[in-house]
């Protein structure tokens, strides 16, 4: 069966630009043309619906590419799939998942502010089906920040040493995405197949939040740490009497086990 560009485009549930941004992307093979119309066939759908069914699990059309030309193999796959889908069952339901301006309006942030927090990295998007979206956790993140400037601290300030976060924290989590991949990932292709894919997706779901716990100790410590120093440098008598008292004080959460 043949079908004209709208046809195609109808039964696969996508418009027209849809099609031929897909065929310049290389997703779909250049349909058979008779003088200035072009003929797209059964294969071509088939195409179609497997990249709409890769996109509903979240692939971008980059992974799809590489699929469909055969350069990744069922473990990276898997993987893909477990590091586009990230905790999404952690708290026992599905997340939801909201656009910037969705975001903002839960926040009671305005578009603007939400815009320039998205280009300095503080806001991090996650992507599915192709497009950045947020979950309550951005919403949990956003108004912790929010306290920040209710306390009286400038916003330019803030989103500067916002920049030198994103780029530290980006630096230190290439270097351990370098490191599961030289020993977690090609230790896991190298094995059979199937059990490679299964196991691939284990060790992240078990990693991923052991270093996510591990960071964010470190940091409590050495915040903490550069704050008692800062005060015990410059603080008078009675704000050093304050700093020695809550230092006695708890100031992290209890561990699994105390809890």
């Amino acid at each position: 069966m043949e079908f004209r560009v709208e046809a195609l485009a109808a039964a696969g549930g996508v418009s027209v630009d849809t099609i031929r941004f897909y065929q310049r992307r290389g997703l779909l093979d250049p349909p058979r043309r008779v003088g200035r119309v072009a003929f797209y066939g059964d294969e071509h759908l088939e195409r179609l619906m497997k990249v709409k069914a890769f996109q509903q699990r979240g692939f971008s059309l980059t992974v799809i590419s590489r699929i469909l030309r055969g350069e990744l193999e069922a473990a990276d796959e898997a993987l893909v799939e477990a590091v586009v889908s990230g905790n999404e069952e952690e708290r026992g339901r599905p997340e939801e998942f909201w656009t910037l301006q969705e975001l903002g309006r839960r926040a009671g942030v305005p578009g603007p502010l939400l815009e320039a927090l998205e280009r300095e990295g503080v806001l991090v998007p996650r992507h599915r089906h192709g497009e950045a979206r947020y979950t309550e956790a951005d919403l949990v993140a956003l108004r912790s920040g929010l306290k920040l400037l209710e306390y009286g601290l400038p916003l330019t300030e803030v989103l500067e040493l916002a920049r030198a976060h994103e780029q530290a924290a980006r630096l230190v989590a290439e270097r351990a995405v370098t490191l599961f991949d030289d020993h977690v990932r090609q230790a896991h292709r190298a094995g059979d197949a199937g059990k490679g894919a299964t196991g691939l997706v284990e060790a992240f779901h078990e990693l991923l939040p052991a270093a996510v716990t591990l960071v964010a100790h470190h940091f409590r410590r050495i915040l903490l740490a550069v704050a008692q120093e800062h005060i015990e440098a410059v603080g008078d008598d009675e704000e050093l009497a304050a700093v020695r008292s809550e230092s006695r004080r708890r100031l992290e959460p209890p561990t699994a086990a105390e809890a």
